[in-house]
């Protein structure tokens, strides 16, 4: 499948308010990058089926806390899904219908699957974007409890947040409270795919981090580090008229950043 047809179809998903974006969808949309042939109906039929299995061991009284314990005990006792820390930089965990498949990934991906379970039996929940991790809440005032999928939907308090922010950054953090500030769909999907795009680059994957860039720009259009690493990605690719284009629309957005005379230097050595 050409890769143009499947950001358009991407851009199809997520053009729309927020609110209105499907996040399983969108997310399998994009999967289509590397796996062209995927089934997205499948996919959204095995969540739904997920949804219809937990809704049915739900007695009536669905305070929050039974609900996410029936939650867990499904997904991670009945079905296996569990935190890939044996491979966690493995492109397979971000990819949804990959953690579907293997029943392992990261924190953002399988918070993806919790919080598409939890709308399809009316229990709505939020994603929170912490430095480093991401983890999920219900979205009740003053709850007070957020839910780590990537440890077995581990439940959490403030305290909890704080400490496990200092496990991922070995050293004290201080818990600020918009580090615990719900995080909107197109900003998960953001995060998804930048954590996607920092894997392929390691990896060397130029093209493939290219197309990941590329979704990103999708979501949040003219960010300038966003066309910056483009434009650098092109550079390497020999693609010279576009790395051109990009670094320069860097350099209008954000003409004082710091590494701007670096990017003058590389504009000036293109041409």
């Amino acid at each position: 499948m050409d890769i143009n047809f499947v950001l358009q179809n991407f851009y199809n998903e997520t053009n729309r308010a927020d609110e209105d974006i499907d996040l399983a969808k969108a997310a399998l949309s994009f999967a289509r990058t590397e796996y062209p042939n995927l089934d997205i109906e499948e996919y959204l039929n095995a969540l739904d089926t997920m949804a219809e299995e937990v809704r049915e061991r739900l007695i009536k009284e669905r305070y929050p806390l039974k609900v996410i314990k029936t939650i867990n005990s499904y997904l991670f006792n009945d079905l296996g899904f569990e935190g890939n820390t044996r491979d966690y930089y493995d492109p397979r965990n971000s990819f949804l219908n990959n953690v579907i498949d293997r029943r392992t990934g990261i924190p953002i991906t399988l918070s993806i699957i919790y919080l598409e379970i939890a709308k399809r039996i009316d229990f709505p929940m939020v994603g929170i974007g912490m430095p480093g991790h991401f983890i999920i809440r219900p979205n009740f005032e003053n709850v007070g409890i957020f839910v780590d999928a990537f440890n077995q939907g581990e439940i959490l308090f403030e305290q909890d947040c704080e400490e496990r922010l200092q496990q991922v950054y070995q050293q004290p953090v201080k818990l600020e409270p918009r580090f615990l500030a719900p995080i909107s769909n197109r900003e998960i999907l953001v995060r998804m795919l930048t954590n996607l795009k920092m894997i392929y680059l390691h990896q060397r994957e130029f093209n493939k981090a290219l197309a990941t860039i590329d979704g990103i720009l999708i979501l949040v259009p003219d960010n300038p580090n966003e066309l910056r690493d483009r434009g650098l990605l092109y550079y390497e690719l020999n693609e010279w008229s576009k790395a051109v284009q990009d670094l320069e629309s860097y350099l209008t957005i954000f003409p004082n950043a710091e590494d701007a005379l670096m990017i003058r230097i590389l504009l000036q050595k293109i041409r």
